[in-house]
């Protein structure tokens, strides 16, 4: 059956450099873009927009946010100019009553949002929103909350999540590499997602020494349970830039639909 449902997508975003400089991250970023029809609105649910109770930005030009540090002078004049949409925070809020979403007029697109966004969309002239990622609740809240969104696919919005399957700073190295136990969880995770088998990754906690090592703080995990949320049973998955670098961090990408 035809259908106009957009896409979602579950971007692995790595280091804020992947905005300025030229790899094969960005570039796998970039032909995902090309193969997605043109979204009317983007809605973004990135790693690193962490809050007690739910809130979506509302500002009608969102500001650029540069929260990182240690990088070069051309990472922090980097802008993304785009809309934002208020009348889709309303939308949102409307949604999922449940979660009392709240609209934010202090904060703008994140690195999450902006350094994926510039080399998917470099014209910054789709409007951008971003949902919060609520830390006072559990895994299941946000992979139904997800869900709860599904019905903004019929309506022309790219809902992107924003992280990394496997994150764990800590234990970082800077070279190209994989930690077993990181290969081991990337690759499990592939399996249930490419079997519908979303309880596990639901319920990460009960998985052992791999998960909690990939997983780690779960800010950069939580935004892939929002994509899994929206998939729903005619949607087809597939991946895209499925690469592990520096021991502890996977690139992997995901798209739904």
């Amino acid at each position: 059956m035809e259908t106009n449902r957009m896409p979602a997508l579950f971007i692995g975003h790595g280091s804020p450099m992947n905005a300025i400089e030229d790899n094969e991250y960005n570039r796998g970023w970039a032909a995902a873009a090309r193969d997605l029809p043109r979204p009317a609105t983007i809605l973004c649910i990135s790693a690193h927009w962490e809050t007690r109770g739910s809130f979506v930005t509302a500002e009608e030009t969102p500001r650029t946010i540069h929260d990182f540090g240690g990088f070069p002078r051309a990472l922090y004049e980097m802008q993304y100019p785009a809309p934002g949409q208020p009348e889709l925070a309303a939308r949102i809020a409307q949604l999922a009553p449940a979660a009392s979403v709240q609209p934010a007029t202090n904060w703008g697109l994140d690195h999450g949002t902006w350094s994926v966004l510039c080399r998917m969309y470099p014209q910054a002239d789709i409007p951008v929103v971003q949902l919060s990622l609520d830390r006072s609740q559990d895994a299941p809240y946000h992979y139904q909350l997800g869900r709860q969104l599904n019905a903004l696919r019929d309506e022309g919005v790219l809902i992107i999540g924003s992280g990394n399957i496997v994150h764990n700073l800590r234990l970082v190295v800077w070279e190209d590499t994989a930690f077993d136990w990181a290969v081991e969880f990337d690759t499990q995770a592939k399996e249930w997602m490419l079997s519908d088998n979303h309880e596990p990754l639901i319920h990460y906690e009960t998985l052992g020494r791999s998960a909690a090592l990939a997983i780690n703080s779960a800010e950069h995990y939580l935004p892939l349970l929002y994509i899994l949320g929206l998939k729903q049973p005619d949607d087809t998955l597939s991946f895209f830039n499925e690469k592990l670098w520096g021991g502890s961090l996977s690139m992997r990408c995901l798209r739904v639909g």
